[in-house]
């Protein structure tokens, strides 16, 4: 199983930015395609961003334009970059592949509060 750390959430006013990071365990992480999601308190798990082997990406209508979603192959990483952030954009953000995912981490706590 692959062992995904997330991190780099906080506290952030609206129209402020943030880059969360993600470190994953698998060698295999290079050859699949990388997601980032979010989770709103009482609300389901949703895809923000994803990134493909080749680096691809393809965004949510809600974060196009603001967010950026790369990766680093060669240390295992992945990133989001999140400018002009709002306070719909608070939520507990997660990355993963794309489904079917793998076991899920903690997650990193972004919170959009003046």
């Amino acid at each position: 199983q692959v062992q995904l750390v997330e991190s780099g959430g906080g506290l952030v006013q609206p129209g402020g930015s943030l880059r969360l990071s993600c470190a994953a365990s698998r060698s295999l992480f290079s050859s699949v395609t990388m997601a980032w999601y979010r989770q709103a308190p009482g609300k389901q798990r949703d895809l923000v961003a994803t990134v493909t082997s080749g680096g691809s990406t393809n965004y949510a209508d809600s974060v196009k334009g603001r967010f950026t979603i790369s990766r680093d192959d060669a240390k295992k990483m992945v990133y989001l970059q999140m400018n002009s952030v709002k306070p719909e954009d608070t939520a507990v953000y997660y990355c993963n592949k794309v489904y079917p995912v793998w076991s899920w981490g903690q997650g990193t706590q972004v919170t959009v509060s003046s």
